[in-house]
């Protein structure tokens, strides 16, 4: 699944196709909006928290969610699409540009007043303007006995983290995955470590992975080979999404 830099970066892209600009063609590809038209529309703005995405016109807010497999790619008129027709399940058109969301997990429009029910739920945004990290400890500390590989994962927590960051984040802390919330000792300098590691992906990108996907290979620390572990699903979610292998140092990171 795409990570909040990947969200936040896709938002960039159509920021600088669409916003200020007037829709001259949209096509929903998805049955319950396959009839709305939003030609003649102006983008007001492209904004993103943590993995979820959202193109304002002045009425109404089309919100998206990558899910697994679904990118954003942006074209000049005319230009062929890269992806497969088949796969796309929303077009935003102006004059100079076409935006094309190919394989999206999640397309719905929302009143611009209801825009907030699409994230209420989720905790703190690490790429966003009003980052609150105390906010996002007390709501790390409130499932003190979560493993943090997984408490990491869960954006009712903070939002934009996924497998890769969750992996890079303890490697960088020297935290072993499994170790429970509240045994942490320095809780705020792992949470301070996860803002700054989503900031740099989304800034500086790209990243250059520590430890995620690097199972069998030496630890770029001591030399001693990585492994990956699954851990189990947290509370709301299924297995299949949540028992994802998460790569460590056992000598760097032990339990």
């Amino acid at each position: 699944m795409p990570e909040g830099d990947t969200v936040f970066l896709a938002a960039k892209r159509l920021r600088a196709a669409l916003d200020g600009k007037v829709l001259t063609r949209s096509d929903f590809r998805v049955p319950r909006f396959a009839t709305l038209d939003l030609r003649g529309e102006p983008v007001e703005s492209v904004g993103s928290y943590g993995k979820h995405l959202f193109i304002r016109t002045p009425k109404v807010s089309i919100h998206t969610h990558l899910k697994m497999e679904g990118v954003w790619r942006v074209y000049t008129p005319g230009q062929r699409w890269t992806k497969p027709g088949f796969t796309a399940r929303l077009v935003l058109a102006t004059e100079d540009s076409e935006a094309v969301g190919f394989s999206l997990g999640l397309v719905e429009v929302l009143r611009l007043a209801d825009e907030h029910t699409a994230i209420d739920h989720l905790g703190p945004d690490l790429l966003g303007p009003n980052w609150d990290a105390e906010e996002a400890l007390r709501r790390l500390r409130a499932h003190a006995g979560q493993p943090i590989g997984l408490a990491l994962l869960d954006q009712r927590n903070l939002a934009g983290i996924g497998n890769i960051y969750r992996s890079e984040i303890c490697f960088l802390r020297k935290v072993h995955p499994a170790t429970a919330v509240g045994e942490i000792e320095d809780l705020p300098g792992l949470v301070d470590e996860a803002h700054r590691v989503l900031v740099k992906a989304a800034h500086e990108p790209p990243w250059r992975a520590l430890a995620y996907g690097r199972q069998r290979l030496p630890c770029r620390r001591c030399g001693t080979n990585l492994v990956v572990h699954l851990l189990g699903a947290p509370e709301g979610e299924s297995a299949t999404r949540a028992d994802r292998g998460i790569y460590f140092c056992p000598r760097c990171q032990p339990l």
